[in-house]
């Protein structure tokens, strides 16, 4: 009975570590620049692709009404908050990267390819913004 039991408690201590090591959950970004939290974002997945939504801005001067003025496509003039940023981005056969998928700038309304690929035993996220041949990477931080 206490090997059975022993055996179903390390089965779920391991299903949940492998859990976090995706890039589903809730997320703070921090501006890699200022160092200044941004937002909290949630990241799903939906038919094994990706999506996020700013669930709360974080920024000292964000007003609650704020829309996405600088979008271009069908998010221009939507709410900041709710705002869908992430599209896409599907695993990597092989590798704990989701790839392909596409992340939105609201503060320019420019969209990047990006890259999402959990460290630290999926306590955080680094977020990888292409455009072209340059990049740029930031580091969120799963909110527990």
């Amino acid at each position: 009975m206490k090997s059975t039991l022993a055996a179903i408690v390390l089965a779920a201590t391991s299903f949940t570590a492998m859990a976090q090591n995706t890039p589903v959950g809730l997320w703070r970004n921090v501006d890699d620049k200022t160092g200044e939290a941004k937002a909290e974002i949630r990241i799903g997945e939906t038919s094994g692709a990706l999506i996020g939504r700013i669930e709360k801005s974080l920024k000292k001067d964000a007003k609650p009404d704020a829309i996405c003025d600088e979008c271009s496509d069908d998010r221009k003039g939507k709410p900041i908050t709710g705002l869908d940023i992430i599209r896409g981005g599907k695993k990597a056969e092989g590798k704990d990267v989701w790839e392909g998928g596409k992340i939105l700038d609201p503060e320019n309304g420019k969209e990047y390819r990006a890259s999402f690929t959990p460290i630290d035993g999926g306590k955080k996220l680094e977020v990888r913004g292409y455009l072209g041949p340059f990049w740029r990477t930031q580091t969120w931080n799963r909110i527990p």
